[in-house]
């Protein structure tokens, strides 16, 4: 492994952690629908669990509606009960042709609690971003220590690993207070 190798492995791990926080994110309700708040619900069907996703097509028709039209019409009630399972705050309703999910006014107290998921997703995305940088530092020492690199070349690339920590980290809290300000916002 040489250090060109492990400078771009920690900038695609960092870039991963970032990109998984923006997913739980968009999974987190904000009082509005959106798809994202469903399609990757877990549903039973046939006996496998499967992305909702994969199984029906989910549109948002009104601001407080989210309706999921499945590809199998079968697959209904298996629908509903993955969303009742999901615990996400929504009751399914089940016409016999779609599946439809009201959206609720988030009140007070609710709007905390997704506060607080949110700033737990973000303290682990940059936990993640911490790791990948200690992991990266023990590879460019290791790479010094085998005389691969110079002392001035670890010097430079420990600054560089601790700049695009710091940059990682920053996007996370910028993407936590952007959710944050979504979440309370009336």
């Amino acid at each position: 492994m040489d250090l060109d190798t492990v400078l771009k492995d920690a900038s695609a791990k960092m870039a991963k952690s970032r990109d998984l926080l923006k997913e739980q994110f968009s999974g987190l309700r904000t009082g509005k629908a959106s798809p994202a708040l469903v399609e990757n619900v877990p549903v039973t069907y046939y006996g496998t669990p499967t992305r909702l996703r994969d199984l029906a097509n989910i549109s948002i028709p009104e601001p407080r509606l989210i309706t999921i039209t499945p590809y199998d019409p079968s697959a209904l009630g298996d629908i509903a009960k993955g969303i009742q399972a999901a615990n996400i705050g929504v009751t399914p309703m089940n016409d016999g042709r779609v599946v439809r999910v009201p959206i609720p006014e988030l009140d007070e107290e609710r709007r905390k609690e997704i506060v607080k998921v949110a700033r737990r997703h973000a303290e682990d995305a940059r936990v993640s971003v911490r790791n990948v940088r200690r992991d990266a530092n023990d590879a460019i020492k290791a790479l010094q220590k085998d005389g691969k690199i110079s002392e001035d070349q670890r010097d430079q690339s420990l600054k560089r690993i601790q700049n695009d920590t710091d940059a990682a980290i920053a996007k996370i809290d910028a993407e936590l207070k952007a959710k944050e300000a979504e979440v309370m916002a009336v």
